[in-house]
């Protein structure tokens, strides 16, 4: 077998290979840090939970998802701790997912391991260079037409 060389992949497929990988590792480490059972479509449902206490059936429009598809995401994160679904204050009879406190020590120690993880690469690389990977990183979401979904943080739901 050919040895392969990274560097002949096109950008498109290095960058989705380096971004599965880099997730592949960061969720282990949120694993290690007592977070099992997470998974990476969680993160998905929490980012729109950081901001805002959607119903279900807000969620599973900012996900771009079927109802039933929302509400099996937001049991999983309710039977990890991590989501509580609570009475609207203007009207009872909604219910409204937030976050608890283990959600938020989960968003806290996702933010930390991403940022440690970006601290290695860069100093692995150089500041230069992980600038440089970010600008094309950049120019590939807006060639992509992927931009705009995700300042939105509108980030297509993954099939697991």
């Amino acid at each position: 077998m050919t040895p392969l060389d990274l560097a002949d992949l096109d950008l498109a497929t290095l960058a989705w290979l380096a971004g599965s990988s880099a997730n592949r590792a960061i969720l282990e480490e949120l694993h290690e840090a007592g977070h099992p059972g997470v998974r990476n479509s969680h993160g998905y449902v929490i980012q729109h939970l950081i901001d805002r206490s959607p119903t279900v059936s807000e969620l599973a429009g900012l996900l771009g998802v079927t109802q039933q598809a929302a509400s099996k995401h937001l049991l999983e994160l309710e039977r990890l701790g991590y989501v509580a679904r609570v009475p609207d204050p203007a009207d009872s009879r909604v219910r409204r997912a937030q976050l608890t406190d283990r959600g938020w020590r989960l968003v806290d120690d996702s933010r930390r391991i991403r940022q440690q993880l970006d601290a290695r690469l860069t100093k692995s690389a150089g500041k230069d260079a992980a600038e440089a990977a970010r600008l094309v990183l950049a120019r590939v979401l807006e060639a992509t037409g992927g931009t705009a979904d995700v300042i939105a943080r509108r980030a297509a739901l993954p099939s697991e």
